[in-house]
């Protein structure tokens, strides 16, 4: 049995989002193909993911200089312990099932603010001497991206920065396995339908072997 994090980063329905629309075939598919898995969702405009802000830092640069987690301020507890939670449930999964929008050529900012929350030495990754290694070599991800134009090829290919980010972040945790479903150039509204339709069929394949 698996694990198995399907983190959205949308904030409207299936009905009214091309990722969350080919989000939903695929994990259903693969619910279907995998009935023993533990599948967890994750809506992240949901979530509680505390920035990165005084209280976190100062919370943090409490800890490091030898105080003791009661010592903190509430707030500051809060926080940290959040993020801590959010990074513990990450490890322990086994696969993570991403699915975003592009906006403004990347990411939404509460997924930002997620591998932000993920990217914690000692759990996901680790330094060395040799510089920093990944901790999560044996865990598998896929990232469905839905956007308006076409960008994982062709001319647009150098500005796209959002599997190109979500790639790069998890090949830092040592995660190898990746693979992206994409739904582009939706904003077309004669291909649109097509595209949508396109890629809901093969996110039905991705699951039967993911």
């Amino acid at each position: 049995m698996a694990n198995v994090l399907y983190i959205t980063a949308h904030p409207l329905d299936p009905e009214e989002s091309f990722s969350l629309a080919v989000g939903k075939e695929f994990i259903e598919a693969y619910c279907e193909a995998n009935p023993t898995d533990e599948v967890v969702h994750l809506d992240l405009y949901k979530e509680n993911i505390p920035q990165f802000d005084a209280d976190v830092l100062r919370g943090w640069a409490k800890l490091r200089s030898g105080l003791s987690f009661d010592q903190l301020s509430e707030t500051e507890q809060s926080k940290v312990a959040r993020l801590e939670a959010i990074v513990d449930q990450y490890v322990t999964a086994d696969k993570y099932v991403y699915v975003s929008p592009m906006w403004n050529f990347s990411i939404p900012p509460v997924l930002k603010a997620y591998t932000d929350a993920t990217s914690v030495p000692g759990k996901t990754f680790k330094y060395t001497k040799n510089g920093p290694i990944g901790l999560l070599s044996s865990k598998k991800a896929l990232h469905i991206q839905a956007s308006g134009s076409v960008y994982s090829e062709g001319p647009l290919a150098e500005v796209e920065m959002g599997y190109s980010y979500l790639k790069k972040i998890l090949q830092f945790y040592g995660i190898q396995s990746m693979e992206a479903i994409f739904a582009e150039g939706t904003a077309s509204s004669e291909r649109a339908p097509a595209i949508k339709e396109e890629a809901i069929a093969h996110a039905k394949e991705v699951a039967k072997r993911f």
